[in-house]
């Protein structure tokens, strides 16, 4: 496409300084006089490219010439190195050659703004890396899996996005062992392996809207002010009221299962469930089982 030569071409005197019509007509693969009147539409736009004839002239821009002056605002720029910025810490390769492109077009030093670690503290896998490259080369996955109810499982997916919900990561897939779509937790998925057969599914629209049916649980927690910076970490503002005497309430939405329970208990004697009643018994049903193990 045109609008693609002409960035190229600006690209390139920027960083050759100098080009022939020629070099420029053999690169693009285009004549001579498309090159020429490419020039034209450049200075039209207010890009101050110029002619030199004779023994070492060529096509050239102002020196200094710097393209926030005529195309992108100082803000537009800005985002385009930090998008690209935070490409390059998902894909260190593939991106890295684009933002330094991009840096040298406008002149700018890429400010180190973000930083992305998809390892855990053990930095034990590469498993974002392995799922990405299946995703993009549509490649069937296999690995075990632990669901929230203890159970093992060997899985064998198509992969079809990664997906960050509520502090965690998930991959959404169609399962081949439950012939439907399901969501996995990434923490809970062992042994990956990427396998040699491909696919062609792609993602459902109505499965990007509501990517599985679910129970949810509306509770109401009074948590002790001495867990107050878990109360921080792990709920949004909205949810939390704080009491008098310091302790908070918390009203939150979970997924109806074991690990909500589980969690609720990860608080110890910190916390108290208000609401729902049931949830209630459920919570000192698990603390009796709990008390057995010890008598």
């Amino acid at each position: 496409m045109q609008i693609n030569r002409l960035f190229e071409i600006v690209y390139l005197l920027l960083e050759k300084e100098t080009a022939t019509a020629k070099e420029l007509a053999q690169q693009f693969e285009v004549s001579v006089r498309t090159i020429y009147r490419d020039i034209d539409i450049l200075s039209t736009a207010g890009i101050p490219v110029y002619t030199n004839k004779g023994k070492g002239g060529g096509i050239s821009l102002l020196e200094n010439f710097v393209l926030d002056k005529s195309i992108l605002s100082e803000e537009e720029q800005n985002q385009i190195i930090f998008a690209l910025q935070s490409l390059e810490k998902l894909d260190k390769n593939s991106e890295k050659k684009a933002l330094e492109k991009m840096s040298r077009l406008f002149h700018k030093q890429s400010e180190n703004w973000i930083e992305i670690d998809f390892s855990n503290w053990a930095n034990e896998n590469n498993k974002f890396e392995m799922m990405k490259q299946a995703i993009l080369k549509k490649q069937v996955m296999e690995f075990t899996y632990f669901n929230s109810y203890g159970e093992e499982t060997k899985r064998q997916v198509e992969p079809l996005q990664i997906w960050f919900k509520d502090k965690a990561w998930y991959i959404k897939a169609y399962c081949r062992v439950k012939q439907d779509y399901r969501v996995f937790k990434i923490a809970r998925m062992r042994e990956i392996k990427v396998l040699e057969e491909t696919f062609e599914r792609e993602l459902p629209q109505e499965q990007e809207k509501k990517p599985y049916e679910i129970k949810f649980i509306s509770l109401e927690l009074e948590i002790s002010k001495e867990k107050a910076y878990r109360v921080y970490d792990e709920f949004e503002k909205e949810n939390i009221e704080k009491k008098e005497d310091g302790n908070f309430i918390v009203h939150i939405d979970y997924p109806e299962n074991d690990w909500v329970y589980e969690y609720i208990l990860s608080f110890g004697e910190h916390i108290k469930v208000i609401a729902p009643e049931y949830a209630k018994n459920i919570i000192k049903d698990k603390i009796q089982k709990m008390m057995k193990s010890y008598s």
